[in-house]
């Protein structure tokens, strides 16, 4: 503490600004719950509402049938497979457009956020034109599970790669060089330096790419041929609505909604788990 001269006057400290808080933190709270409520919490309640329309056997019966467990079944083999080509090819893909540089890199990094802007169903005409019956490249998965898959990692393509993209760049490449100067091999320093720090963002880019790819509804309707053998939960539950059934509709989008829901939580657990170490 600096000593102050006799007979000067000693400054006061100064005051930190007071911000006004626009009705305080219980309007704020007002606002946001009502916004979520509105758009979110509101209508998730009417759909459960309507899915037991026909009480718990009409829910059970509606999400058990052989053709709803098929389309189940089929969306959640495939948006898993999905996730795991993702988590492997988005982070090598952030990988390379963050720790090398080459002619193009620009062009790619915008690449990347084409299916975002892109909407779904110009994306499944484009992939129907590519690997349909009269393919360019003379490969044709129209029509089938694959073309299903491949749709799907179109679609889900920049979740993990944007999710690493951002802690690849605030790594400190420091810790990395001291390894190798200790003798730590590449996998190594992968396994024990990198790995650690990326876990969490893979874990985020993996819940959202499964998250919007149980829902994925445009992209998959061509390709597909929502047909019996390729229909998966989303086009199951438009057959259901066109025919009049919008109860079994319901109960298999509910149904949807809460498998989200637990592998939402599941991979937020595993986050929290993965980040033990920076407390």
């Amino acid at each position: 503490m600096t000593p102050v001269a006799p007979g000067a006057r000693a400054e006061a400290p100064p005051r930190p600004v007071a911000w006004p808080r626009l009705g305080g933190a219980a309007l704020g709270r007002g606002l946001v719950t009502a916004y979520l409520s509105l758009i979110v919490l509101i209508p998730i309640a009417a759909l459960v509402a309507q899915s037991i329309d026909g009480g718990l056997d009409g829910f059970w019966t509606a999400v058990t049938s052989p053709l709803a467990v098929s389309a189940l079944k089929l969306t959640l083999i495939s948006s898993a497979i999905v996730v795991a080509v993702n988590v492997v090819m988005g982070t090598a893909i952030a990988w390379v457009l963050v720790r090398d540089n080459f002619p193009g890199k620009a062009i790619v990094n915008s690449v990347i956020d084409l299916p975002f802007a892109l909407p779904t169903i110009v994306a499944g005409i484009t992939l129907l034109a590519l690997y349909g019956t009269n393919s360019p490249v003379g490969i044709d998965i129209a029509f089938t599970r694959v073309g299903i898959v491949v749709a799907l990692l179109f679609v889900t393509l920049p979740f993990v790669v944007r999710a690493v993209q951002p802690v690849l760049l605030e790594l400190d490449q420091e810790m990395e060089e001291a390894a190798a100067s200790l003798g730590a091999g590449p996998l190594t320093t992968f396994r024990r330096i990198i790995f650690p720090n990326l876990a969490p963002a893979i874990l985020a880019g993996a819940a959202l790419a499964f998250a919007r790819a149980i829902g994925e509804f445009g992209s998959v309707l061509l390709i597909s041929g929502n047909l019996p053998k390729t229909q998966v939960a989303s086009l199951f539950i438009y057959a259901q609505i066109q025919s009049g059934n919008d109860t079994g509709a319901a109960a298999v989008s509910v149904t949807l909604l809460l498998i989200a829901l637990v592998v939402l939580l599941v991979i937020g657990r595993l986050t929290h788990w993965t980040l033990r170490h920076d407390r």
